[in-house]
């Protein structure tokens, strides 16, 4: 019999190697190589009647069950972006940046559901109960039905648990339960994925909805190994920059609802409170047209939101021209560039340019392409586009316009705030209710030419 292989795995990034060493390849930390079990080579041949596992009940394609159960908080936002609400038994992770307000949605949320008849339990890993309680104070919620624990011994916890019977459990944060069966220290990979293990099983076998908050590294992903995302049924990010009052909850996956939706909050001194039209908000500050902005109608989740594009486009000294880009893809922004040259003749070199997305909303969507392309024209020749127009459209490398899904959804937010007309992709589906005057581009010579004059 062969005899199994030794795995070595670093506790910092999670990293396998085939023997050990005292520095990590991968990240460079010292001494976090650790030897972990192989996985059991399951029952042998001799005696495989006796170590026999049961049989798995099994289904067809046609049989209906019943639609999980959810629970709703009445915060609007947070319910849409769960799918409708909390569904019983799931398991979710959140993770944001430090100090961007992850505690203080929690705690609303669990008050929030409490109130709404769950029995809510908040363990904090990181935080004394009087502190936690201070919180609570300051955002009004000292009198909601939540009990409270501060404690990392993750035994412990699920004792507790199993004694009090809660319908949501709120774990902040994962990086710092430990389970004495782990050797390895509390925020290691190794403790991180047995605790969520751990966690994500007693949800399932007591149909008890259970929270977890997650640190996120330098790059903003969830610190830790990746395996916990797929562990768990939902994964959300806060999201907002510590320059604005916004915060953007987004589900970048969801097993009970749509992925990429997204809630918008406004951090206020009592908490966070809810934004039911979050496209009003984000061009509140628009007053008159100005070169270099342009209003892009997106798609975030089943939503449609409109955000300003700002661009600026000046003379630079220097022989590299800057390339700054705050809320949106630099990657994408140097393509924009490249095809605004090499198919209109209109060059950018020995220019700075810099592009926002204003009020620190993040856009992903290649429909933006078009926006930031005309931002730019609007920057470089020093020429604002109306006020009332909006524009989207996906651009490709030779130059054309490509039309680009829920065109008519886009137009009717476009309408419902005051904006008249659109530039779009030629073949867009349109419609004709939106009652808005749609200029039809079929590439981006039509923009520099028809809008801008450019050339």
């Amino acid at each position: 019999m062969a005899k199994a292989a030794l795995t070595f795995v670093c506790q910092s990034c999670g990293t396998g190697f085939s023997k050990w060493a005292g520095r990590c390849e991968n990240c460079g930390e010292w001494n976090t190589i650790v030897e972990e079990k192989p996985l059991s080579e399951g029952p042998s041949k001799k005696g495989l009647g006796a170590q026999r596992g049961q049989k798995v009940k099994l289904t067809d394609l046609a049989t209906t069950e019943a639609a999980p159960a959810r629970a709703v908080s009445g915060m609007a936002e947070l319910d849409r972006v769960l799918g409708g609400g909390l569904v019983q038994g799931s398991a979710l992770l959140v993770g944001g940046d430090p100090g961007i307000g992850k505690s203080t949605l929690l705690l609303q949320a669990a008050a929030a559901f409490a109130r709404g008849g769950l029995k809510a339990v908040y363990i904090s890993g990181e935080e004394a109960t009087a502190q936690v309680r201070m919180r609570a104070h300051r955002l009004g919620l000292a009198e909601a039905p939540v009990k409270l624990g501060a404690e990392t011994n993750l035994r412990d916890i699920l004792t507790t648990l199993e004694a009090e019977k809660p319908d949501l459990v709120i774990i902040d944060s994962i990086q710092t339960m430990w389970l004495d069966s782990v050797d390895s220290a509390p925020g290691s990979v190794g403790q991180v994925r047995a605790a969520a293990h751990e966690l994500v099983t007693f949800a399932k076998r007591r149909g008890i909805a259970v929270i977890l908050v997650g640190h996120v590294t330098k790059e903003g992903q969830i610190a830790g190994p990746r395996v916990v995302e797929h562990m768990v049924d939902t994964v959300l990010y806060f999201e907002g920059e510590r320059g604005h009052q916004f915060r953007i909850l987004r589900a970048v996956k969801n097993r009970f609802g749509p992925a990429a939706e997204i809630g918008v909050f406004e951090m206020t001194g009592d908490g966070l409170a809810e934004v039911a039209n979050p496209s009003a908000l984000f061009l509140s500050d628009r007053d008159k047209p100005a070169p270099g902005a342009v209003v892009f109608a997106g798609i975030e989740g089943t939503r449609p939101v409109l955000v300003e594009f700002q661009a600026l486009v000046a003379p630079t000294p220097h022989a590299n021209p800057r390339r700054t880009v705050v809320g949106w893809d630099g990657g994408r922004l140097a393509m924009i560039l490249a095809v605004l040259e090499a198919r209109c003749g209109i060059p950018f070199a020995g220019l700075d340019v810099y592009l926002n997305v204003a009020g620190g909303m993040r856009v992903a969507e290649p429909a933006a392409d078009l926006a930031v392309a005309a931002a730019l024209l609007s920057a470089r020749e020093d020429t604002p586009l109306p006020s009332e127009t909006v524009v989207f459209g996906e651009l490709s490398l030779s130059g054309s316009l490509r039309p680009v899904a829920q065109t008519e959804n886009r137009l009717k937010e476009a309408q419902k705030l005051g904006f008249t007309t659109a530039m779009v992709a030629a073949r867009s589906k349109t419609g004709s209710e939106t009652g808005m005057v749609v200029t039809a581009l079929d590439d981006l010579a039509a923009l520099v030419g028809d809008v801008f004059g450019a050339g």
